[in-house]
């Protein structure tokens, strides 16, 4: 086929995915408790059909075979995570050796593939114990992570040379600390601010730790959900609301892993309300000292947002909805099967703002991709006809295109996920992979993107 939008030479192919996601065998091979886990057995009615984390699509036992997938569809690379409550059982204390095995197995298999394993080492899947203890909120859980990753360097550092500290750190804090979609299921912006800022902590304390490790072509980062904030209008208030949005949602973690600071007028609102986190006296030293290698950009839908209709409630608690309200643009165009944007040029706004505002750091599509409900429908000669899927792709790899033609420094796609996974709550509701699970038997079956994909791996392009 003739290529049109080609891609530079080692260009990154392949899927992400994350332990808990896919594992399952969650109460085998000497694997402790997470909160999913925990979580699951005291509310199952929360999560979508029932489903809990148990066996998700049982890639303990299958890596072999789902690796081989990976090959056949043209994969270079793939993104997994680190089960901490696997490693180690209770988040502090000896390592689990059956655990060792298992991911050396994982890591090994990949290679002999040709395929790069890139490893982060939190999705939000605390241990119980250190959830007991106050997660993200205690210090002694930011010692324990620490020592966790350098278990992690010290036992896969030899073979992986791409390493995150966290996927989409403000997830569990929006999710865990505001939002109430996450266990501990807390509302309370001032504890949310806490497990914010000692997840910054965390991730340059383990950067740190890295960089005392000898890994060849080392490289340290983080996978951050960029989501630009587009304002309704060029009315100061929308810009005004915007940027505010920018600032909770994007640069509370972007410019602290990146520059080494926090934004100032992030700051300065957080003091105003009376709700600055507390800090210890070496944290802006360590933080300046150990920003990323390498930036992981996870994208879905942008955010748009207009200048608050209503003043906040004086009486309510303080949240960042206090400066601006969600818009839905008129025209938009939708995923009609999960009710999200989609909104291809996003893509291309976060990269140009990563060259011109943050050095133009090296960073890759780390995740992207369309959840779609009952794939089934599209069934044709024993295999799901997922165009909208391919269309979704093929339109963010033309924008992702025309900004690495522009200078920005992104190394890669990798599209969520390889095979339809777990997600949460969510369980099983939304599909996203190249390939289906059957959920009873856990049987694979490729869909037609997987086919599209592997072209385009091959051709470097399309």
């Amino acid at each position: 086929m003739a290529v049109e939008y080609k891609f530079p030479e080692g260009f990154w192919w392949g899927s992400a995915t994350s332990a808990t996601q896919i594992e399952g065998a969650a109460f085998e091979g000497g694997k402790g408790w997470n909160i999913w886990d925990y979580w699951y057995t005291k509310e199952p009615n929360r999560f979508f059909e029932g489903v809990g984390p148990e066996t998700t699509s049982d890639f303990y036992h299958r890596y072999k075979e789902d690796i081989q997938r990976m090959k056949d569809i043209g994969h270079n690379t793939f993104r997994l995570s680190i089960s901490w409550s696997r490693l180690i059982p209770g988040g502090e204390g000896d390592v689990n050796e059956e655990a060792v095995t298992f991911y050396n197995h994982v890591i090994d298999e990949l290679l002999a593939q040709n395929i790069e394993p890139f490893v982060n080492l939190f999705h939000f899947d605390m241990p119980l114990e250190m959830q007991n203890i106050g997660g993200w909120e205690s210090r002694r859980v930011v010692d324990a992570y620490t020592a966790f990753a350098k278990e992690c360097f010290k036992h896969f550092g030899d073979r992986v040379s791409k390493w995150f500290t966290f996927n989409e750190p403000i997830v569990p804090v929006e999710g865990g600390y505001l939002y109430d979609f996450h266990y501990p299921n807390v509302v309370d912006f001032k504890r949310a601010v806490q497990v914010a800022y000692n997840t910054i902590i965390a991730h340059a304390k383990a950067v740190e730790a890295f960089r005392t490790f000898s890994v060849e072509d080392g490289q340290i980062g983080i996978i951050l959900n960029l989501t630009p904030s587009y304002p309704r209008s060029e009315n100061p208030a929308d810009l005004r609301a915007s940027r505010i949005a920018d600032l909770f949602f994007n640069r509370s973690f972007l410019d602290p892993s990146v520059k080494g600071e926090f934004p100032k007028e992030l700051v300065d609102i957080l003091k105003e309300h009376g709700q600055l986190p507390k800090t210890e006296e070496d944290d802006f030293e360590l933080m300046k000292r150990n920003t990323a290698d390498i930036l992981g950009v996870n994208y879905y839908q942008p955010r748009r947002v207009k200048a608050k209709e209503h003043l906040p409630n004086p009486y309510g608690p303080f949240m960042m909805d206090w400066f601006f309200d969600n818009y839905e643009m008129p025209g938009r165009k939708m995923n009609p099967y999960r009710g999200w944007e989609i909104y291809e040029k996003g893509v291309y706004d976060i990269m140009v703002n990563l060259k011109e505002n943050y050095g133009n750091i090296e960073s890759f599509i780390s995740e992207n991709g369309m959840g779609v409900q009952n794939e089934e429908r599209f069934i044709e000669n024993g295999q799901i006809q997922d165009d909208y899927r391919i269309d979704f792709i093929r339109e963010h790899l033309k924008w992702l295109h025309k900004a690495i033609e522009e200078g920005c420094n992104a190394k890669g796609y990798h599209l969520w996920s390889f095979m339809d996974n777990w997600s949460w709550m969510n369980a099983y509701k939304n599909r996203y992979g190249f390939f289906s699970v059957d959920v009873e038997t856990k049987e694979r079956t490729a869909k037609k993107s997987a086919e599209w994909i592997k072209e385009v791996s091959e051709n470097n392009g399309f």
